[in-house]
């Protein structure tokens, strides 16, 4: 399959036989790395990383991905870049695109990305946005895949607020794939409608279904996988940390979630997570308002049913097999 020389931007854009082959040239290249083989098949190429959104997964995942490919690697922190403050995204992107062979972008606004898209002229990434993170998505259904030996008819649940990139990319992902997405959550923050009903279109097409409830035990009752991530998103002001923990802390990951969960099942997330007091956030939260966990339980987080360091392993992969694929990366 060629995908070379096109954005990554969202999984909207890809067909579900091209998320499968990104998802076996992941698992190649995974197997590839255990082994030891590193033949660096785009030698002599440099990528450029903008994250004005900092990140500790997302930025070793490019950067150790990029070298195992024989890449140079420039990244540009918030401080960085004049990216929208003295030059334009549209200058920007074609003054890195005369220098580099790809651009990451890891900030706000999907629009952002999509302007970056427009004037590059070499394939552009997105690290993640306010409305999408597709690169967790091809970890997360490496990750399923490799724990579960299978991704069509596998039920999936995200609890949390479903609004943003983690439930609008999870929603798309499985709906193409062929899971069965539900989003268990308050009603105010189920996803938008639009996307919904786009969802359930591909979902008829994969096999796979999308639902909406309030209902934890419904919600959850069986399912294979269930998902979470933190309940204040990077960029959020602090004030809204009152109103989500109000309102989410009936959707927070706990036993009795995992074992109305089928018996089988797994916990993922995308991280960091706040599950205990061992960070300052999490420190102060519990200054504030009397909580030592928050979206998980260090139960559930520390259990042989998590599989979230795997989870986050498989960012590198994936990111590898997204850079090898636009970039044209061969093979002996």
């Amino acid at each position: 399959m060629d995908l070379k020389n096109r954005d990554f931007l969202t999984l909207k854009d890809f067909s579900a036989e091209e998320i499968e082959y990104l998802l076996d040239l992941s698992a190649m290249l995974k197997d590839r790395k255990k082994k030891g083989i590193a033949d660096k098949p785009l030698a002599g190429k440099n990528v450029a990383l903008i994250f004005e959104k900092t990140s500790t997964r997302t930025r070793c995942s490019f950067e150790v991905a990029a070298h195992d490919l024989g890449m140079g690697v420039t990244y540009l922190d918030p401080q960085g870049s004049q990216i929208g403050k003295k030059e334009s995204i549209a200058d920007t992107a074609r003054v890195l695109s005369r220098m580099y062979e790809g651009i990451e972008y890891r900030g706000f606004a999907q629009s952002i990305v999509e302007e970056l898209a427009k004037y590059s002229d070499v394939p552009v990434w997105n690290g993640l946005t306010n409305e999408y993170h597709p690169t967790q998505m091809l970890a997360d259904m490496l990750t399923i895949r490799e724990k579960l030996g299978r991704l069509k008819g596998v039920s999936l649940v995200y609890m949390g607020d479903a609004r943003y990139n983690m439930g609008n990319s999870l929603m798309i992902a499985c709906s193409k794939l062929g899971l069965h997405y539900t989003a268990c959550t308050a009603k105010e923050y189920f996803p938008n409608e639009e996307l919904v009903v786009q969802c359930k279109e591909w979902a008829k097409e994969s096999g796979g279904s999308v639902t909406l409830t309030e209902d934890v035990k419904a919600g959850t009752s069986g399912a294979q996988v269930i998902y979470t991530d933190v309940w204040v998103s990077m960029g959020e002001p602090d004030e809204v940390w009152e109103e989500r923990i109000r309102t989410l802390s009936p959707y927070q990951v706990n036993r009795t979630v995992m074992e109305n969960a089928a018996p089988d099942a797994i916990f993922m997330h995308c991280l960091p997570a706040f599950h205990d007091l061992k960070t300052t956030i999490g420190a102060q939260i519990h200054d504030k308002f009397g909580i030592d966990e928050m979206e998980v339980t260090d139960e559930v987080f520390e259990s042989s049913q998590s599989v979230v360091f795997d989870e986050a392993e498989n960012r590198m992969h994936t990111i590898k097999a997204v850079m090898a694929a636009t970039l044209g990366a061969e093979w002996r």
